[in-house]
């Protein structure tokens, strides 16, 4: 989810060197959105009533779309908002102030931990860029909604209800909701959403992750914060490294400190992007395939949401990491470049109007297997303006 990103530009920059060297911009950000423009335009056109959101392509071939109630709900209106922010259209205000607002009955919904998904992503998104008061409410009761699955006894936020007969499973994917609870801190005034925010953290840190910085996708806690078992379930294998949610991993901590400055998180940020950025099976063009452990690479489906996820935690993670930030940003610039080529991105009218091919859902529950997907046009846009944000300040002379 994208910070205002003022901040982002005055920190120091670890890549002007990098961008001095450059003749021309690595990518045609202006070009990509008005592709995006003009592929949300028909998806609008297809969805005049904003009951079903747009989620993925069924086996079909035809538009899969999911109610209020599904966690990505909130990626389409958060992409309508970013449409928005680079083009200052009021087209696309108009349109993205509707797709939040079908929102509004997910702020009471405690069944699930991706309020942060649901919610920040679209409503989040339209409060950072127009202050409409009628949001902050929303948000605020929403971030309530959501800190009622945070136990004190086991330290962290209750990500399923059950999972394989464990009933208090977490997975790293519920880093991502962090960053709405710190905006519901400073918003509110009260520090619990802080403390809930640290708390998942440090366990997180402790329980998800292995020696080599890669991380399982569910932990099992018991009373006291006891770790049960670690599994997956939506990766290859209890111990193999699932692509998306290394990712998940890599933008929740870099996330974490900017928010606490805890130098314990940006070291985790960094050693989980080492661990991306090194490994002998990621491909050339940095888009991974859907797990490194999955057993027929290179004949294995690539993911390109992972893909679009890393690079935008990796443009701002480049930000806090001195020298070692070049190798990040020239990572996030190879993957958007190759995410913006015709291997990834679709031609106009089709891919039922999303913007990337070839992502996967979950391989073993036999879902959303080499289609597109909404989160990951959500993070491409997200990336596309943390690039142009960057390639904008005056130490970059393109």
């Amino acid at each position: 989810m994208l910070k205002n990103l003022l901040p982002l530009l005055l920190l120091p920059l670890c890549v002007a060197g990098t961008a001095r060297a450059q003749k021309a911009p690595a990518l045609n950000v202006a070009r990509e959105f008005a592709l995006a423009g003009q592929q949300y335009e028909r998806m609008l056109q297809t969805h005049p009533d904003g009951k079903r959101t747009p989620q993925s392509t069924n086996p079909d071939g035809s538009m899969k779309d999911m109610p209020t109630s599904w966690w990505c709900s909130g990626f389409f209106g958060g992409s309508l908002w970013y449409l928005f922010e680079h083009t200052k259209d009021p087209k696309w205000q108009a349109a993205a102030d509707k797709w939040s607002r079908n929102l509004t009955p997910e702020q009471t919904n405690t069944s699930t931990h991706d309020l942060g998904f649901m919610l920040y992503c679209a409503l989040g998104n339209g409060y950072r860029l127009t202050q409409n008061p009628a949001y902050r409410p929303i948000l605020l009761t929403g971030a309530g909604s959501l800190a009622t699955r945070f136990h004190p006894e086991y330290g962290v936020i209750k990500s399923w209800d059950e999972f394989k007969g464990y009933s208090y499973p977490v997975i790293i994917d519920n880093l991502m909701n962090l960053e709405y609870l710190f905006w519901a801190a400073r918003e509110s005034g009260d520090k619990r959403f802080y403390t809930i925010c640290v708390s998942h953290a440090d366990s997180t840190l402790k329980n998800h992750f292995r020696p080599d910085y890669s991380s399982y996708h569910v932990v099992c806690y018991g009373p006291g914060g006891k770790v049960l078992k670690r599994q997956t379930s939506q990766g290859y294998a209890d111990e193999s490294a699932w692509a998306r949610g290394q990712t998940w991993g890599l933008y929740g901590y870099t996330v974490l400190y900017r928010e606490t400055k805890n130098p314990r998180y940006l070291a985790q940020a960094q050693h989980i992007a080492d661990f991306y950025l090194h490994h002998p099976r990621l491909p050339a063009d940095k888009i991974p395939y859907w797990d490194f452990d999955a057993p027929n690479i290179p004949n294995e489906e690539r993911d390109a949401s992972a893909g679009a996820v890393a690079a935008s935690a990796l443009l701002e993670l480049c930000t806090y990491s001195g020298p070692a930030g070049k190798a990040y940003y020239q990572a996030a610039v190879t993957m958007l470049t190759s995410l913006a080529s015709p291997a990834y991105r679709a031609k106009l009218g089709e891919n039922n109007n999303f913007l990337l091919k070839h992502s996967v859902g979950s391989k073993p529950h036999h879902s959303e297997i080499d289609v597109p997907l909404v989160y990951a046009d959500y993070y491409y846009l997200e990336a596309l303006l943390r690039y142009d944000a960057l390639r904008k300040l005056p130490a970059y002379q393109l």
